[in-house]
């Protein structure tokens, strides 16, 4: 069956010490994922904890990356959702499994947007009157 998107759940265990609370380092790692998965990065936002721990999101023209960590516990959690043909989310995951150092990644894949009304492969954008047009 044919799918508007694929949707990354990455769990990222035993990574490497003192880089989970480094806001810096999340952003840059979250921000470079999207570039190696060949998104169009549209924004980020990401938000330091206290005492520890830091969130973010980066929205793609293709849809998001997104984390959470836990150094406490040496733990993030990804999330890579996109849509299209031409981006890489396994892409994307393998380089933050790098960057991160986790020693017991996993990654869940979830099909996204399965519409059985349609025999094709469905289109991430539609044609209407000549013109690109986002849904």
């Amino acid at each position: 069956m044919n799918s508007l998107g694929t949707h990354l759940l990455l769990e990222l265990k035993k990574c490497k010490e003192n880089i989970l609370g480094d806001i810096g380092f999340v952003e840059s790692a979250l921000l470079d994922a999207a570039l190696e998965a060949n998104a169009t990065i549209v924004d980020h936002k990401f938000h330091e904890f206290n005492p520890f721990g830091v969130s973010g999101m980066v929205i793609i023209a293709e849809s998001h990356l997104s984390i959470h960590t836990w150094p406490e516990y040496d733990y993030a959690a990804v999330d890579i959702f996109t849509c299209g043909d031409i981006i890489k989310p396994q892409a994307a995951a393998q380089f933050l499994i790098e960057r991160f150092g986790s020693l017991e990644p996993n990654i869940m894949e979830i099909k996204r947007g399965l519409i059985s009304i349609y025999d094709e492969k469905l289109p991430h954008k539609i044609i209407c009157e000549e013109k690109l047009v986002a849904r």
